[in-house]
């Protein structure tokens, strides 16, 4: 089924919804702030950008709390987190609440914060940063990658976290209510 083609143009509201369908992984940022102190934020915008050179990039609200105590750190470290990890979300996704309170991390190589149990962890150097509309579209160059565990990713899609395998284990999907039963 299509949605009937509007000409109201691109409100927040819609651009949430549509966008929504897009399912995107969830990480945590990780970084410094100018006293040392640890600093981070869940992030659903990062992809991969370059292999040679390897450059990743994140998008951040530069009027948040947290990207613009980190950025003149000049690294942070991307937290890719685990189906299980949606307590970190709710912890690095609060606007209040103190986020590394009482949480066992370490500094990386870089002294960014690594997070435990994540999946993977990728450690980056600020290439540059864009100004873009409300937000700040962050270029790292990757300085090291770690796998910490094998496991299933942490999904975004349509406004909920998201399971990442199948309800049942045959190779021919034999889901009853379609491909939405995969998400929940």
């Amino acid at each position: 089924m299509t949605e009937p083609r509007t000409s109201a143009g691109p409100t927040p509201e819609r651009m949430r919804h549509v966008l929504g369908h897009f399912a995107t992984g969830v990480t945590v940022v990780t970084g410094l702030d100018s006293e040392g102190g640890p600093v981070g934020f869940a992030c659903q915008s990062f992809t991969s950008v370059s292999l040679e050179p390897p450059l990743v990039l994140f998008c951040a609200d530069h009027r948040g709390r947290s990207w613009p105590r980190m950025r003149d750190s000049g690294v942070f470290c991307v937290n890719i987190l685990r189906y299980a990890q949606q307590e970190m979300v709710d912890r690095f996704g609060s606007r209040t609440g103190a986020r590394f309170e009482g949480l066992d991390w370490h500094p990386s190589s870089s002294g960014a914060p690594a997070l435990p149990d994540v999946l993977a962890r990728v450690h980056c150097d600020i290439d540059n940063v864009h100004v873009t509309g409300d937000h700040d579209v962050v270029v790292g160059r990757v300085a090291d990658l770690e796998l910490v565990q094998p496991g299933r990713p942490l999904l975004f899609y349509r406004g909920r976290f998201a399971v990442t395998e199948r309800l049942r284990s045959s190779a021919t999907p034999q889901v009853t209510g379609g491909w939405d039963d995969f998400w929940g």
